[in-house]
Formats: structure tokens, sequence, C-alpha cells
């Protein structure tokens, strides 16, 4: 038996399995809110939200349109932008101590991370340290699925809507870390573009760069066959590799982000590019959900949690890094690094991008393609910008080294001495 076990857990995987949400898209669409929850069967509401999208006034519309069909509700607005853990535990107090049945999350990635935790930890109470992927946390699987989760997003960046992750930040370790379970990912989400009127250029530039590098991540991650199987189908990761169905995804919002992103940020109005960016992060959120982010992803952790130096003036007045900035800025290093294990996927990447053809494509091709755009978006020019210098890149690889989960999926193994030359050549891009 014991032999037998072996042979199948060094053998590689076969298969790689998709789990999607249910997604509502269009203008208009978050009024459909109060009907979701209804279906789903919620008649007692904990709304979860964050201050800056209560004050423009989209969370207590959406309370009114859920209540309009009988759901009684009550709003927790201080979800944290890049939640910690203290503010994870204030959302589940809360929602323990309400006796919720349902939950919603308005806002953007942060509120509907909220609002995923609070899910498992008012159905499956445990601390919420318990839930995170080790070796931060315990690694606790919840045993069964969760109370209803509707999702509604206002920004179009993380896809979070579509994923079974919520991130947290640890300020004490110096990095992030996350919770990861099928269970965590909405039951359905609305995604209705009307709600992004209000974004800054500098919040649409940080989410949309999120978009497109996580579509990347996902479109040259190593392939799922070339993981060994697992020894039971519970056992098989949530991000799997790269496989037929993500590529297709990513590859759609690849397209998008290249096309409109330049657009969305110069116009705040041009709702065809809001809407195309914000079907750009929910196809997005499906590829990655299955396939994996992997090196920016794991760096960009220990960037938004080592320094809070950087201030971004459409954000909340804190000094922090946004995610997109986060995860951009070491985009160029990583594909560059990345960029033997697959040319022709990291070839077709730039493509996707800049929509056409590219001859001669070389390793700081794709580089080359994103910093453009972020040139073009008004992104940080890289760490340096954000508060770092080489005296931090220890503490850097450190942080990244934690997020296994990432670096596993990388189509070309980093270590330590890989890690610190990313950051170094990402202290500045340009």
């Amino acid at each position: 038996m014991a032999a037998d076990k072996t042979a199948a857990s060094s053998a590689r995987e076969r298969a790689f399995k998709l789990e999607t949400t249910p997604i509502t898209f269009g203008p208009g669409a978050s009024e459909e809110a109060g009907w979701e929850m209804k279906r789903l069967g919620a008649r007692r509401v904990m709304v979860v939200s964050d201050p800056g999208v209560v004050q423009a006034g989209i969370t207590g519309k959406l309370r009114e349109i859920i209540e309009a069909e009988g759901i009684e509700c009550e709003v927790f607005d201080r979800a944290r932008v890049e939640p910690s853990l203290k503010s994870l535990q204030d959302a589940t107090e809360f929602a323990t101590e309400g006796d919720f049945d349902g939950f919603v999350g308005v806002g953007g990635g942060s509120s509907l991370d909220t609002a995923k935790v609070v899910s498992l930890v008012a159905t499956h109470p445990a601390p919420v340290m318990d839930y995170v992927h080790p070796p931060v946390g315990g690694g606790r699987k919840p045993p069964s699925p969760l109370k209803p989760l509707l999702a509604v997003p206002t920004t179009a960046g993380t896809g979070s809507e579509a994923t079974g992750i919520a991130v947290l930040d640890l300020p004490d370790l110096k990095t992030k870390a996350a919770i990861s379970h099928p269970f965590l990912r909405p039951d359905h989400g609305i995604v209705d573009p009307l709600l992004t009127r209000s974004m800054p250029p500098d919040v649409t530039a940080a989410c949309g760069l999120d978009v497109v590098c996580h579509a990347v991540e996902s479109f040259t991650a190593r392939p799922f066959y070339s993981r060994p199987a697992p020894d039971s189908p519970g056992d098989r990761p949530p991000f799997q590799g790269s496989n037929p169905v993500s590529d297709i995804w990513a590859a759609r919002a690849l397209e998008y982000g290249g096309q409109y992103l330049r657009r969305a940020v110069a116009d705040g109005h041009d709702m065809e590019a809001r809407g195309n960016m914000m079907l750009a992060a929910s196809i997005a959120g499906i590829g990655f959900g299955s396939a994996g982010t992997a090196i920016p992803h794991a760096c960009a952790y220990p960037i938004a949690s080592l320094k809070h130096a950087f201030r971004s003036p459409g954000y909340p007045k804190e000094p922090f890094v946004p995610h997109g900035f986060a995860v951009i800025v070491t985009a160029p290093a990583a594909f560059r690094f990345t960029y033997s294990a697959d040319p022709d996927k990291h070839q077709r990447a730039a493509e996707l991008i800049v929509g056409e053809p590219i001859s001669d494509a070389n390793a700081s091709t794709l580089p080359n393609v994103l910093t453009r755009l972020m040139k073009n978006v008004g992104a940080p020019s890289g760490l340096r910008e954000l508060g770092y210098d080489e005296s931090d890149i220890d503490d850097l690889v450190g942080g990244a080294l934690k997020q296994q989960r990432q670096l596993g999926i990388a189509p070309r193994e980093a270590g330590p001495d890989e890690l610190a030359n990313i950051f170094r050549e990402s202290l500045e891009n340009w």
C-alpha cells in the first residue's frame, strides 16, 4: 500500500478542475442584487463595504435594493483597504454577533475579500490565522460550503468576485498572506460598470495593471500537467497551473487591458473602456482562479506590507502601496527572468497586449510592453518610488519566499538569489 501511494504521488497530474462564479454583467446590473439574495435564500444580510464606497452612495443604494425584497440588512462600513488581521477580526466579530444568514461584499477587492473571510468564520468559527495558507498560517480547510455570499465589485482590478482567495496584510511578519479554498468563491457576482464611474485615474490605473499582470502570470504559468498528481482529488491545489481554458480567459483579458486601460484612465466617463476593463477583471479572475498567479504577486505581498511610505492621491489618506502598483513594479524583471521557460507564451502575451504580431521577440519584449503601459497610465517607475532601496532587498526576498503558493506556479524556479535580482532590477524600471 505504501509503495502504491508513493508511486501515485510521484506521477504527473493528468487533470485540471474548473470552478467559476456565476456572473451577471452589464450597466445597471446592480439593481438585481436584492433578487439574487432572495434567490440564495437570505433573510438577514450583512453588507460589507468601506468608507469610500459608502461615502460615494453606492453601499446605501445597494442596501435599499436588497431591503426592497424584504431582506433585513446591516452595513459593516469598516472594511480596510489592504485588510489586516485586526480589521478582519473586527468584521468577523460583527458577523458572529449579528446572526446573519447571508453576506454581500460591495467595493474593491479588499471589501470582497473581507466579505469572504466573514462568511468563512461565521459559518465555521475559528481564528482567522487557522485558515491562512501555510507556512504563514494553519492551512485549515472549511469542512462544508459557506453561507451565501454575493460580490458586487466597484473597481476593475482584482477579479475577487470570481475567485476563492482572500488576502490579508501581516505587517508583523513583513508580508501578506492568503486564505484560499473553493468554498470562499462567491455564490454570485454582479459586475456593473456604472459603479466604477467615480474611480480616480490612479485607482483605475492600479486596478487595471493588476488585471494585466495576473493575466500574464496565469497565461505563462507552468502547465498543470507538470505538477505531481495529488494523493486525492481533495488535495488538488486551487492554483493548478496554466490549462487550455484558463489560457482563453487570460488571453481575452490581455486584449482588453491593452485596448482599453489607457482610455479608462484618461477619461472616467468612457463607459465602453470602463465596461470592458470590468469585464477583463472578471474573466482574468476566472483564469487565474484556476491557473494561479506567480512571481510578481509573490513579490507584491512584502512590497505592500514591509513599508507604508507611498501615497497615491485617489486612495485613502494613510500611505500604503496599492495592490496593482505593488504587483506591476516587479513584473518586467520577473517576466524577463521566466522568458526562457516558454518564449512562445511570453511573446504571445506581449502581442495580445499590443494587439498586433511582434517579430524578433526576445526576453525584453514583454517587459518593454509592460513598461510602456505603466508609463502611459502614470504608474510608479519602480521600487524606489514606493520607498524602497537596496537595503530592503533581503527583507523583500524573505517576504516573497513565504509565498510558495505563487512561486510554485512560476514556469521557472525562483530562489533567494533569483528573487533578489528581480527586486534589484525593479528598483527603477525606467
